[in-house]
């Protein structure tokens, strides 16, 4: 009789229950016509209330997986004859949970932001002020959606003196939004030698020009910084401090004042990305409260809540925020007032924290699970984020080490992709992996890591 192993998935139980149903069927352990057990004997095995069984059960029904008959009971859907198992999977899952592991794409868990979600939703279909935000411009929504803002990004450490919230549709855009109102064609700007690969694209659509600084044990190096503040033009730094992309590296608090130091010293505005922010128990203040009158702190709930809540905050001085209002304005005008209503209320009434609770709960043990399966690999970074940064030991090349795990039906990514010089070659690659639903696709794709750089393959085969 089949009977889950919930500790690999994340979530409430009976969204465990349906993560499992799919996985198996998707593996092959459950296969099309197959019965489930009982709902009444599940619920004994595994020592829940029947309820949360039956709600797993029908939860699996809604995502397509079972089907129901009375005098049959509960069974594994069979597909219709032109649609594979494994997409309609895909279709009602939104990931895969068959096909190539992806450690390439740096998403957070799904956790159960989706029952949050129509848990406000049917609030706000009940509320009889749901039209001011279909407005052109509702101002006094803006403004509470502001606070909010402010109030989330206050539990980071930084103090809201002198300084606005500017909403933006996502981090992503926020980034857009900021080089717009500090640049023109043709500025200078500074950013980690590894980094974020949209900000390269943003920044070279926008006609500036790209130096790197280089990286250390700690993120961004104060000497290399300072060298590059008296032989260049640039009056702008993009940086990274939490969980730095790609490397996963923190800034310690001293290492944030020394940049900060040096930002008022060459009158620097500092761009900090602090997407991934919200992921660690325990961190240093945001770099903005180092140097508050000099960093617009970029933030958004789709790294911490859920990825496809599109809503970002900009918390800025109060000297840049006309500026920032106009790059908005120009950009998209204003960000979906709807979108910011639903994070706001996340925010106010503790959803959001416990969101990324989860968030953070989950990053740990799957950051755990790599650990311990990749013992003979150096993992840079902390142990807070989703993503990891790995090191090759000889003879690997990151472009070798990616195809020889894609041919192993494993997707990372390669140092170079993130190299704003394109010639550095860092001997190295990403993993991501939060993106993947279910616990045991990520053990999966973590063994045939671990066997990659264990030897258990031919490096020359994929030596690029």
């Amino acid at each position: 009789m089949w009977c889950p192993d919930l500790s690999r998935h994340a979530g409430p139980a009976y969204c465990a229950i349906a993560d499992a149903v799919g996985a198996a069927v998707a593996s092959g352990r459950l296969a099309p016509g197959d019965r489930l057990p009982p709902q009444r004997d599940l619920a004994y095995r595994l020592g829940l209330s029947l309820n949360t069984v039956t709600r797993g059960y029908a939860e699996a029904i809604r995502r397509g997986y079972l089907d129901g008959a009375v005098g049959r009971g509960t069974y594994v859907r069979t597909p219709p004859a032109d649609r594979p198992a494994a997409e309609g999977a895909r279709a009602a899952l939104t990931r895969p949970v068959a096909g190539p592991i992806d450690f390439a794409n740096n998403l957070p868990f799904r956790g159960s932001a989706a029952d949050a979600l129509a848990r406000t939703l049917a609030g706000l279909a009940a509320d009889t002020a749901l039209g001011a935000l279909l407005d052109h411009k509702p101002d006094v929504a803006l403004d509470r959606h502001a606070e909010a803002g402010r109030r989330w990004i206050a539990t980071l450490g930084l103090d809201g003196s002198g300084r606005r919230v500017v909403l933006t549709s996502g981090a992503q855009h926020g980034l857009l939004v900021t080089l717009l109102a500090l640049t023109r064609p043709g500025d200078a700007i500074l950013v980690e030698e590894l980094t974020y690969p949209p900000l390269l694209a943003i920044a070279r659509r926008l006609g500036l020009h790209v130096f790197p600084v280089a990286l250390d044990g700690e993120g961004v190096a104060p000497a290399a910084l300072d060298e590059l503040c008296r032989t260049t033009a640039a009056r702008v730094l993009c940086c990274t401090p939490t969980l730095q992309t790609p490397t996963a590296v923190t800034m310690g608090a001293e290492r944030r004042r020394a940049i900060a130091d040096l930002a008022e010293r060459h009158r620097l505005t500092v761009v900090e990305d602090d997407v991934f922010g919200f992921l660690p128990a325990a961190r240093p203040a945001p770099l903005a409260a180092y140097a508050p009158d000099r960093t617009v702190l970029v933030a958004s709930t789709s790294k911490s809540l859920a990825p496809g809540l599109r809503v970002g905050y900009l918390h800025a001085p109060e000297r840049l925020e006309a500026a920032l209002r106009s790059a908005v304005a120009l950009s998209s005008w204003m960000p979906p007032p709807l979108m910011a209503e639903v994070a706001t209320r996340w925010i106010e009434d503790g959803t959001a924290e416990r969101l990324n609770a989860e968030q953070r709960a989950e990053a740990r043990h799957r950051r755990e699970m790599a650990r311990a399966m990749l013992a003979g690999g150096v993992l840079a970074g902390s142990p807070d984020g989703f993503h990891l940064w790995l090191p090759l030991p000889d003879p690997w090349s990151p472009d070798g080490f990616e195809a020889a795990a894609r041919r192993l039906g494993v997707e990372v990514r390669g140092g170079p992709r993130f190299a704003v010089d394109a010639r550095a070659r860092p001997a190295a690659v990403r993993l991501c992996l939060s993106h993947e639903i279910d616990r045991e696709r990520v053990e999966i794709g973590l063994r045939t890591i671990a066997r990659l750089l264990d030897g258990g393959y031919d490096a020359d085969a994929f030596l690029v």
